[in-house]
């Protein structure tokens, strides 16, 4: 009589390996759903446990680490002529400053990206636009970015969604070029494309833009309250990483593989 055998095991599929950190975009050709430029950026980054952000994440993703640390960014700028469908960027509408929190992350593929968990903007209407189209946590805040002398300051205090009050100040001097990033420098930098709930999916869309312009920044002042706000814990003591960059022209859309032959 033959002996009944046991059911094999499920095998569960092996982890993709996170792809690699590249400082130039992908290559593959895009057609923009979304053009806008990102100017006088100031990125400050800590240094958090990936057990923090993990329940922060997109079903799908995982956070993104670097030498067994996950980070979260505050990255402050003046967002210039953003634009749709190969219109062109718009001169008011489209521009203003903002500031969001960021989390880094990778998905079941291995496709790096980041994970919004605000973004303050000094524009009603786009605010309300990007939370009903694109489902991301914009908020509408009183901004101001001002240049004196060779300083930079970026303020932002929330309106509405709350919670109300909720700030941030970053004042900063930039200093020499950096001709080499360092590989956490790109890490936190060389990010092509965003992970998203939307309407109950986690989304993945790509940018582009040209290699970064990186620069040295002094920390002048940073007072702010939105990393908790974002559920975080408050960071603990200085960044790890202050950067600043005069900014990048960037286009968002799917990727297109190209033709075989060509």
């Amino acid at each position: 009589m033959a002996t009944a055998r046991p059911a094999p095991e499920p095998v569960s599929p092996r982890p993709v390996a996170p792809e690699p950190v590249s400082p130039d975009p992908p290559a593959a050709p895009m057609r923009p759903l979304l053009t806008q430029s990102w100017l006088d950026l100031a990125f400050l980054h800590w240094a958090v446990d990936p057990a923090d952000v993990a329940p922060l994440l997109p079903p799908g993703t995982v956070p993104d680490t670097f030498d067994g640390a996950t980070y979260v960014g505050l990255v402050a700028f003046r967002m210039y002529r953003v634009g749709g469908f190969g219109l062109p960027g718009l001169p008011y509408l489209g521009t203003f400053p903002e500031t969001n929190v960021r989390l880094y992350s990778v998905d079941e593929r291995g496709r790096r990206g980041v994970v919004f968990r605000s973004l303050d903007a000094s524009r009603l209407i786009p605010v309300l636009v990007a939370r009903a189209a694109f489902r991301l946590p914009y908020v509408w805040s009183r901004m101001d970015i001002a240049r004196s002398g060779g300083t930079l300051a970026y303020t932002s205090v929330r309106r509405r969604p709350g919670p109300r009050g909720a700030r941030s100040r970053i004042v900063l001097r930039p200093g020499e070029a950096i001709e080499e990033p360092a590989p956490l420098e790109d890490f936190l930098t060389a990010r092509w494309a965003l992970h998203g709930s939307f309407f109950g999916r986690t989304a993945y869309l790509p940018n582009v833009h040209p290699r970064w312009p990186l620069h040295r920044a002094e920390l002048l002042e940073c007072d702010e309250d939105l990393v908790a706000a974002g559920g975080l814990p408050a960071p603990a003591g200085e960044p790890v990483s202050v950067l600043y960059s005069p900014g990048v022209a960037v286009r968002f859309g799917p990727q297109r593989r190209p033709r075989a032959g060509g």
